[in-house]
């Protein structure tokens, strides 16, 4: 009898060590708009009371109908896939370990060490980039984000630098895939920001070391780093950390600076002189640039979480270091406080009528949707 007991308590222990540990878990949203290219985040830790990595396998995410859909080990330790929710609609998903796969990788970023030391980054919808420290040889200091129009799902970054290195092929002319017709110069550009103190924006230089913290497929995240800024007589750190995400229309930036007590900072897109509009809520802002020569209708924003303190237009003169001539700039700003050990949180992005949005009020849709998805995130049930 103890044998077979014996016999029975072991082959039960088989079974239960071959049979595969998996996380059901489902997803709602709870939102009257759909949301269907957000990404969904599962702490790691959460993932690892139930599933287990051994050897060379690697967790994956199946969907209702068993099949594996892309995801991502984010450096922070997330799992992370795009749930792809109708308004008001709850999908249940599944988490095992599986062989590793390669996913369509829709975010890359890229230090582009042959333009003078640029850094990139772009999604399926947008492209963005700063300025490193090489460029301040020919062009002076700007701390600013600049963008790249895009109409294209495709990932252009590699290919728009090398043929116009190449002189095959301007990026500042569209061959069918959009353009860089930016103008950043001494600003912030298209969404950074800078300390707001005595009512003056205080602007850093190019950023002066990069780190890619993590590239695709779903997420790519870099950190640039600055070098100490003077503010009214005080000398502050800068960093920002950026990350994009697969379909958004915005980039995600924590802004940190090194201060023992609560500074007044501002996020900002240049404002032109003629021929634009302004968009004001209590947390984004809407600025539609004005027609050029070879774009229209482009729809750039900055969404901040906790809210925007004041919205102001904020116009200085500056003498530019290379041409020594004077030039007038302006920003709209949004303006907020950051406390010590605590980044600022915000978006920047951009919106074009070539490519999604046929109207600035279909980009303020989708702003106004973007920001009561962060307030009201995807509920995640774990079974």
């Amino acid at each position: 009898m103890k044998k077979t007991f014996s016999l029975l308590f072991t082959i039960l222990l088989l079974v239960s060590c071959t049979q595969e540990k998996k996380m059901e878990i489902t997803i709602e949203n709870p939102s009257d708009f759909d949301r269907m290219s957000e990404l969904v985040e599962i702490p790691l830790d959460k993932v690892k009371e139930k599933v287990i990595v051994t050897d060379s396998l690697v967790y994956e995410v199946l969907n209702s109908e068993g099949e594996v859909i892309p995801s991502q080990v984010t450096y922070d330790r997330k799992l992370i896939f795009q749930p792809v929710l109708k308004a008001n609609e709850t999908k249940t998903f599944t988490i095992k370990t599986g062989e590793a796969q390669t996913f369509e990788s829709k975010t890359y970023a890229r230090f582009i060490t042959e333009r003078k030391d640029d850094f990139a980054w772009e999604n399926d919808r947008v492209a963005f980039r700063a300025y490193g420290p090489a460029l301040i040889e020919t062009d002076g200091p700007s701390n600013g984000i600049d963008a790249w129009f895009k109409r294209t799902n495709n990932l252009i970054i590699d290919k728009w630098y090398k043929a116009d290195l190449s002189g095959e092929a301007s990026y500042h002319d569209d061959h069918g895939e959009g353009l860089d017709d930016y103008k950043v110069g001494r600003t912030l550009g298209a969404g950074a920001m800078a300390p707001y103190v005595n009512e003056k924006l205080w602007l850093n230089d190019n950023f002066v070391q990069e780190e890619i913290l993590e590239n695709g497929p779903l997420r790519s995240t870099f950190k640039l780093f600055y070098k100490n800024l003077d503010v009214d007589g005080k000398s502050i750190a800068e960093n920002r950390t950026i990350s994009i995400d697969a379909g958004s229309q915005l980039s995600k930036v924590i802004q940190a600076y090194t201060i023992k007590e609560p500074m007044t900072v501002a996020a900002g897109i240049v404002k032109r002189q003629n021929g634009d509009s302004i968009i004001s809520a209590d947390n984004y802002i809407i600025y539609s640039e004005p027609q050029s020569d070879k774009v229209d209708n482009i729809y750039m924003a900055l969404v901040l979480p906790e809210g925007i303190e004041k919205s102001i237009v904020d116009t200085y003169d500056i003498i530019h270091t290379k041409t020594n001539k004077k030039e007038t700039h302006s920003h709209v700003l949004a303006v907020t406080t950051q406390q010590p050990n605590i980044p600022v949180a915000y978006y920047a992005g951009y919106g074009w009528s070539k490519f999604g949005f046929t109207a600035i009020a279909d980009f303020e849709k989708y702003i106004k949707d973007f920001s009561a998805s962060i307030k009201n995130p995807l509920v995640i049930t774990y079974k």
